[in-house]
This record gives structure tokens, sequence and C-alpha cells, in this order.
């Protein structure tokens, strides 16, 4: 990448160790949002307190090891971009299916043979590139914003669980924690601006200690927990099974988590290489292929799944800051903190709307980058029905989640979640609206 005035930091750039340091921690709690993800199966399995802190312990290690692959720029794996892993949500359900099945060892086999199937798609993306055109490619970067909508307003408004009431000052602290990173962003210079996101969660953080008493005692309740301990290896952890039957399912799963982490690299290697007129493909197969071994991680580990995280690349195209090595750093960071329960316990406790604001914060610029892209050139009719076609049914998806439950098999095959159903459709119907280009020769119908 040529050397761009508009960023504090580049892609193969190296901060000062101050600031690298900041900026993975910076990272790094935005990472720490996907950790309620072992917490909350381990709360279905009924699991003990060793059992959950030892699946969050490896769920961590696999995130940040993937974190580093992914970024540090090896010759044959990993984009080098900064594209951290965390606990991905796509494999959430299934995944406690089969631990409901067959346990934890079964579990573990699964997301296993998931993540070798990823990594089989990786090297079969590279045939891809005639059929994602520009605007097909900013649609995908702006499902990436999308895609994280309900996640991040049910935080903003301090909500866990379906039901639960909104409380007037978890509104007060989520819009406080927005517009700091906002007015650090806009008229912030320097430090100031590359720490928006810090910024607004200490100061959220802050107001919600003050005016809730609830998030002062989360954090007193941790004091007991030791700030050093080794992962216990449990009965669960040691076993690896399979089951045939549950082959297909994770198969489709793996493969749209293969289609998300696709639309994250896209939208990482277009803020971190702006100037590419075209997809380089490259980065992008060598992402998929890490992705995939990073998941083949998590499960030898005996941890949850681990996926590309959109969030992080929506904080690094705002502050302008998206040197890879931020990526590892943060990584190694995961790693060390996935033996010290008691610093993880502490921002496994942060306020809901403070991470909400965050994720509203990073997911904003990944939506404005996908439109502008997706704008940026002539537009026809053809691209209107391709673009509303695969919005209208991509977004359904979140929307009507109860009617595809209901759908024949091959249709919740393919109707899974906005980004990968969108990004289907978009391919499809961009090659059957165009199917009349093939039948003309040198502007004569055929």
């Amino acid at each position: 990448m040529k050397n761009n005035k508009s960023y504090e930091y580049t892609v193969n750039q190296v901060p000062p160790i101050g600031h690298l340091f900041v900026l993975s921690f910076q990272h790094v709690l935005l990472m720490v949002m996907s950790l309620g993800l072992p917490i909350l199966f381990a709360s279905q399995m009924n699991g003990s307190i060793a059992f959950t802190n030892s699946l969050i312990a490896f769920s961590m290690l696999a995130a940040g090891i993937g974190s580093i692959i992914q970024s540090v720029g090896l010759p044959f794996i990993g984009s080098g971009y900064l594209c951290p892993n965390l606990c991905g949500p796509s494999y959430f359900s299934l995944s406690l299916s089969a631990a409901w099945i067959g346990g934890l060892p079964l579990m573990r086999g699964m997301i296993i043979l998931a993540g070798l199937v990823e990594m089989a798609l990786a090297p079969i993306i590279e045939k891809l590139k005639k059929i994602f055109p520009k605007f097909i490619v900013g649609l995908v970067v702006t499902m990436v914003g999308i895609s994280v909508i309900k996640s991040s307003v049910s935080s903003f408004f301090g909500l866990t669980f379906h039901g639960d009431a909104i409380r007037n000052l978890d509104i007060v602290i989520g819009t406080i924690s927005l517009l700091i990173m906002v007015i650090a962003n806009l008229w912030g210079k320097g430090l100031i601006k590359m720490y928006c996101l810090l910024l607004g969660m200490l100061g959220g953080w802050i107001i919600a200690i003050i005016l809730i008493p609830e998030y002062w005692y989360n954090i007193t309740a941790v004091v007991n927990v030791p700030l050093f301990a080794l992962p216990k290896i449990t009965p669960e952890f040691k076993k690896i099974t399979f089951d045939f039957r549950l082959i297909i399912p994770f198969a489709v799963i793996a493969i749209s988590g293969s289609l998300k982490s696709f639309g994250n690299l896209l939208a990482a290697q277009k803020i971190s290489e702006p100037n590419l007129k075209k997809p380089n493909f490259s980065p992008i197969r060598k992402g998929l292929l890490s992705d995939g071994f990073s998941t083949v991680l998590s499960g030898l580990f005996g941890g949850m799944a681990v996926d590309t995280s959109s969030s992080n690349i929506g904080l690094a195209g705002a502050t302008k800051v998206v040197s890879r090595w931020i990526s590892v750093g943060a990584g190694v960071i995961f790693v060390v903190f996935a033996f010290c329960p008691k610093i993880i316990s502490v921002l496994s406790v942060m306020p809901r709307p403070v991470l909400g604001a965050s994720i509203i914060f990073s997911g904003c610029f990944m939506i404005i980058t996908g439109l502008l892209e997706m704008f940026s050139e002539k537009w026809n009719q053809h691209k209107t029905f391709v673009v509303g076609i695969s919005l209208f049914f991509g977004l359904s998806t979140g929307f009507l989640p109860g009617l595809y439950s209901r759908a024949p098999e091959f249709i919740k095959t393919f109707f899974t979640d906005p980004l990968p159903t969108t990004t289907i459709l978009a391919v499809v119907l961009n090659l059957i609206f165009n199917t009349d280009k093939l039948f003309k020769i040198k502007g004569k119908v055929v």
C-alpha cells in the first residue's frame, strides 16, 4: 500500500511500542464481547466453574493465535490485514446441539470438521474473480456492517435476554458513550482520535458505575478470582468424537462462515489498500485458509469455534489505524489474558450499553464504506434488481428468522443469515440478469 497521509498507521507500519500496546488493547475490548458465547454455552450445559473457565481460556487461545496467524503475514497463510478473530456466533446453535447429543467431545470433533471444510474452500475463492464485480463487493462490505445491528442495538439498550426491560439510565449510558467516541473521532487530533473508542468506553464505564450501583457490584464480585491460573483439563476436554449425521449441517455452517469471513476480508482489504481498483484474491484466499485453520485449532483446544471480527475492521477504518501489527498485538494480549481469569472477569462485566455503543460506532464505517464502493461506478437497472432483491431476502433472514425455520431444507441451507444470504443471491442474480450479454457478439444479438 502506498503511503497515505490520511492514515495514522498504514497496513505495514509498526507503531511505537507504547501506542502498539494501547491500540491493541483497544481492539481487545471489542474482542471480549464474544466471551459471552462460551459463558452462555457452559450455562446451557450446566457446566462447573472449572469447565466454564477452561472453555473461555481455550476459546481465547484459539482466537488469539488465529489473530496472530491472520495478520502477521506468513508466506502461505493469513491475509496480512488487521482482522482479529473472536468466538463466532454462527456456530453457536449447532455447536450446542452437538454438545447435547454427544457432549463436548462431539462438539470439538464437528468444529474440527467444519474448519477443514473452510480450509478446503479457500483455494476456490480465487476462481470467483469474475462473479464479484465492484458493486457486489460494495454490497458485501455493507452487509458486514449491517450484520452486527442486532447484537449492537440490543446491547446499546442494555438487553441481555429476550423480554428484558429497558432502563432509562442504560439509554443514557449508551448515548453518552457513543457521543464521546464520535466527538473524539470527528474533532479529536492525534491520540484523541486514535483512542476514540477507548475514551468512549472508559467514559461510559465510569458514568455507568456512578449511575447504576449494579455495575460497581459486578466489578467488586471478581475480587476473589485469581489473577493467574492454568486451564483445568476436566474429563470433557480429553476426548474428540464425530457423528456422520451432523456432517451436512456443519458443512453448511462452514460454507456460511466462509462467506462471512470473505466479506470481512474484502472489507479489511478495502480499508487497508484503498488504491486497489479491484479485489486482490491472493490475500483473501490466505485469509480464508487462516480462518479455517483457527476453527480447527478451537476444536483441538476444546473451545468455541472462532471467526473473523467485523467490528474490529470497522474500528480500524474509523480511526484510520490499519496496521496489521495491532491485530498481532491484540492476539498476543488475548493469549496472555487466557491465563488471567481476574482480568477477563473484569472485562466480561463491561456495561452492555457501552459495548453496544462501541459496535455501533465501528459498524457505521463498514456500512458507509460499502455504499460508497457500491455507487462509485455507473448504475443501471440490472444492478437495481440484483441489489434490491438480494437485500429484500437477505435482510428477511434477520427480520423473520421463524419463517425460514419452517421452510424446506434446501431453503434453510442458504437462508441462514443476512450476510451470506445476500452474497449468494447477489452473485446468482447478477449472473442471471446479465445473461443477455452472453448472447451479444460485436454488438449484435445472436
